[in-house]
């Protein structure tokens, strides 16, 4: 890789990381939040709610707008956008400021990750180096989850504000790094009469809004069904609206053969499931820590901490394993890892020290090793350049409406075992069960992958 690639991939890396630590250390100063703006527990959820609803919602868009627009000129733009709302979120005096900080922020996320997707697919050409290129960019994504837990807990005991101002140091230095070193490139252009797909656009948005609203209602304690089943309904209509709209469209948003692609339908089905186990799972492990333990976020992050390993296995191991076995083996191997991680965990006790949880932090890393960034190349792969932002932005789709899906399920399960009269600790024995169901699920879609690609 020379010099100048690996600028570029560093800057894109950079993006992804100040993405995944945003996340994570927001999750871990919710209660400094909480108390600091005097939120309501159901508002406080929207905090982090009202990001997935923006980066959901907007995703398939988002990589469309790539292609289209410029991926660059995406890339640039929203990377900007993102900095000044997370600063924003920051200053924020009433809860509801910093709640429509985050929904701008997930919406900026919406178009600036599949633009810096596509950057890397289209600048590394198909096969071992943009395999590895990925396989880094993964666990550079993965490191920043991590070291977010830490990084939270160390900012919140400063000031829960430090937590939205932190990213923004780094973020900016990232845009003039970004300015300067990534290519510019030429916009796409359209034929003569041919029109931008307003109505598919419309349609796909609003769709996924209500469907990432509707799911992330499923977990909300109190939340009337009827609206929640109506909300659902309205999206999975418009969805069926936006199918017919692209079928009888001469320059549709999302091409219909696109979505008969059977590796990247199921690299797009794994990575829901994976992204549904996995924040499912670590849902329900905060928690048990700091609500049953009584341990403090720092001590939360630093006990999920292994599960980083990921950042440095998935560079250096991962891609010896896809030459040697293929992606499709390899992801395999994540899920059942993932599976058997997760069913470690599930008879917790009120007083297990920290040993008797590790194996599961640790396994928990190894298959975000072997599942997370392989499927990121079995959802590119095969896809044509001037579709790669619409597929990353399929794929980035997929892993957030699986986070939130999985979100609602524990949640839900949570309080139903509550409500039948079950202990705290019994209710989260219980939810755990969700994740090893989600794992096990996309280990037998893997499977599929891997029978059929052998096949071939």
């Amino acid at each position: 890789m020379g010099g100048r690639d690996a600028a570029v991939l560093a800057v894109l890396c950079g993006a992804i990381f100040l993405e995944g630590i945003d996340v994570a250390m927001l999750n871990v100063a919710l209660p400094s939040i909480r108390s600091g703006l005097g939120m309501s527990t159901g508002a406080l959820s929207w905090v982090l709610s009202a990001y997935v609803l923006g980066y959901g919602g907007f995703m398939l868009l988002g990589g469309r707008a790539a292609d289209l627009l410029g991926r660059r000129r995406m890339f640039l733009l929203w990377l900007g956008v993102f900095v000044l709302f997370s600063g924003l979120g920051g200053l924020a005096t009433e809860g509801w400021m910093l709640i429509l900080a985050r929904f701008v922020t997930g919406l900026s996320a919406a178009f600036m990750t599949p633009a810096g997707l596509s950057v890397i697919t289209t600048a590394f050409a198909e096969g071992p180096r943009r395999n590895r290129a990925l396989l880094v960019y993964a666990g550079t994504a993965a490191a920043g989850f991590s070291l977010g837990l830490v990084a939270g807990g160390l900012l919140t005991a400063i000031g829960w504000r430090w937590v939205f101002f932190a990213p923004v140091l780094l973020a900016a230095l990232l845009l003039a790094a970004a300015t300067v070193l990534i290519p510019r490139q030429d916009v796409p252009r359209r034929p003569a009469g041919e029109r931008f797909d307003l109505a598919g656009a419309v349609t796909a948005t609003a769709a996924m809004l209500l469907l990432v609203y509707g799911v992330v209602r499923l977990g909300e304690p109190g939340a009337a069904p009827a609206t929640t089943a109506a909300v659902l309904a309205g999206g999975l209509a418009l969805l069926t609206a936006f199918a017919l709209i692209e079928r009888r469209s001469s320059a549709p948003l999302v091409r219909p053969g696109l979505l008969r692609n059977g590796p990247l339908l199921r690299a797009d089905l794994g990575a829901l499931l994976f992204a549904g186990s996995f924040f499912g799972f670590q849902f329900v492990t905060t928690l048990y820590l700091q609500d049953l333990r009584g341990w403090t976020p720092l001590q939360t992050g630093l006990a999920l901490l292994a599960v980083g390993v990921d950042s440095v296995l998935a560079p250096t191991l991962t891609p010896k394993l896809v030459d040697r076995f293929g992606h499709a083996r390899v992801i395999f191997g994540g899920f059942l890892l993932a599976a058997l991680s997760y069913a470690l965990f599930v008879p917790v006790g009120a007083d297990w020290t920290y040993p008797m949880m590790f194996p599961t932090m640790l396994l928990t890393g190894l298959a975000f090793a072997l599942a997370y960034g392989p499927l990121t190349i079995a959802a590119t792969e095969g896809v044509a350049e001037q579709e790669q932002g619409l597929a990353g932005g399929l794929l980035n789709t997929a892993f957030q409406f699986g986070a939130a899906l999985g979100l609602s399920a524990v949640t839900t399960v949570d309080l139903a075992a509550l409500g039948s009269g079950a202990t705290p600790l019994e209710a989260f024995r219980t939810a755990l069960v969700v994740p090893v169901v989600a794992a096990a699920l996309g280990a037998l879609v893997a499977a599929v992958g891997a029978v059929r690609r052998r096949a071939a």
